[in-house]
């Protein structure tokens, strides 16, 4: 795979995580919390696929600098961090959710 794919590749899964965590709220918010269980877990498969690429990239640079930083490098990289991030708050805002629909 070449760099080109292996950047796609972070992009896609990285925002597939993130929609996923949103459609998670969304079934939160409606008291579906099964559903928004499932999603999450889902998710999570497309944040190690995005994870794993990330990883196989800075093994290969070997803190040497030996792969050419490109703007959609770094925006894959946001890309990255943004749905982790997303994902971390979405749980805590589930969690919030689930203790209001047992009060």
């Amino acid at each position: 795979m070449d760099l080109e794919e292996q950047v796609m590749g972070i992009i896609i899964n990285a925002g597939q995580s993130r929609s996923l965590c949103y459609e998670a709220l969304g079934h939160a918010k409606k008291g579906e919390f099964t559903e928004a269980e499932g999603l999450l877990k889902e998710a999570q498969e497309f944040a190690n696929q995005a994870h794993l690429v990330q990883t196989q990239l800075i093994e290969a640079d070997e803190g040497e600098g030996k792969t050419k930083m490109t703007l959609i490098m770094v925006h894959a990289q946001d890309h990255l961090m943004t749905s982790m991030l997303a994902k971390e708050l979405v749980v805590e805002i589930i969690e919030l959710h689930r203790r209001i629909a047992v009060e």
